[in-house]
């Protein structure tokens, strides 16, 4: 599947701000077998003092700016193009959680792909009793870690709502879980919590997401979203899966990558440092359309 891409971050601010650096994750990556960056570009307005290229650590497109002049507002914009490729389904080749604890056990390796940075508590995922204990439930002795996978991101979707104002962006895990209500973000921190409390190596994953419009309607420019979802170590054999809790699915072709990381603070769209004072105002527009639709 190829797509278009088009996404613009727009920031502003009450009062100039005085300088500013920003770290942005927003290039989507390309994976062996699985999808394809053909072009990309990241612009900043106001041009930036210093712009750096560079990937970090798991491997993903990192994009940094900085201003030293006054900033009224600040307009990220990216487009790209991208060939999402269908995976093949395979059989489920994974042990159950006592085997997989052997199998990660086994693996020496600690570059960005190692299981071994996915398993503990990160930055804004702590493991979590109740999440735990939910995650056994779906899980009883026998299962495979990826049996597992599924049932605990189909349960999550059963019992969660989604629900743009319910959270912010720095809202616990633990408490959206407790009132069962979030955006994809809290989906999945949550599911990751919960895999990695019964030993299931789990990371987050920062992309975007091609939506379609209900039957009849045509698509609003803009419509598109940056999406989250969750990447599973099932074991040796089975190794990487991606299941999206938020919409109950295993990942397709209707998912394109940008970043993998621990969390969402590893793979964040765009953070960074200003000085300036007063309110500030953000706003995105993510377009994702097929480029047989845009020709």
């Amino acid at each position: 599947m190829l797509y278009d891409i088009g996404l613009t971050i727009e920031h502003g601010y009450a009062s100039p701000a005085e300088g500013a650096r920003t770290l942005t994750h927003l290039l989507p990556r390309t994976l062996w077998g699985q999808q394809t960056l053909i072009t990309g570009m990241i612009e900043a307005d106001p041009w930036p003092a210093e712009r750096i290229d560079r990937t970090d650590f798991f491997g993903n497109p990192v994009t940094e700016f900085a201003w030293r002049e006054p900033v009224e507002s600040l307009i990220l914009t990216l487009q790209a193009r991208v060939e999402r490729s269908a995976m093949p389904t395979t059989m489920d080749l994974s042990p159950d959680l006592a085997g997989l604890d052997r199998e990660v056990s086994q693996v020496r390796d600690i570059g960005p792909n190692s299981p071994h940075h996915f398993r503990g508590a990160s930055p804004r995922v702590a493991l979590h009793p109740a999440m735990t204990a939910f995650a056994r439930d779906c899980a009883p002795p026998g299962t495979t870690a990826q049996q597992a996978v599924v049932a605990i991101g189909k349960r999550l979707y059963r019992e969660m709502d989604f629900d743009a104002d319910a959270t912010e962006v720095d809202t616990p895990p633990a408490e959206a879980f407790e009132h069962r209500h979030g955006v994809c973000q809290d989906f999945t921190h949550i599911m990751i919590a919960c895999l990695r409390g019964i030993g299931i190596p789990a990371a987050y994953t920062s992309g975007f997401l091609r939506t379609l419009p209900p039957p009849g309607k045509e698509r609003l420019a803009g419509a598109d979203a940056m999406h989250a979802w969750v990447r599973a170590w099932v074991g040796l054999e089975g190794g990487w899966i991606e299941f999206d809790p938020t919409n109950d699915r295993m990942v397709g072709t209707d998912h394109i990558v940008v970043g993998y990381g621990r969390d969402y603070s590893d793979v964040a769209p765009d953070r960074g440092v200003l000085r300036t004072w007063g309110e500030q105002e953000s706003n995105q527009a993510v377009d994702v359309i097929p480029v047989e639709e845009a020709a």
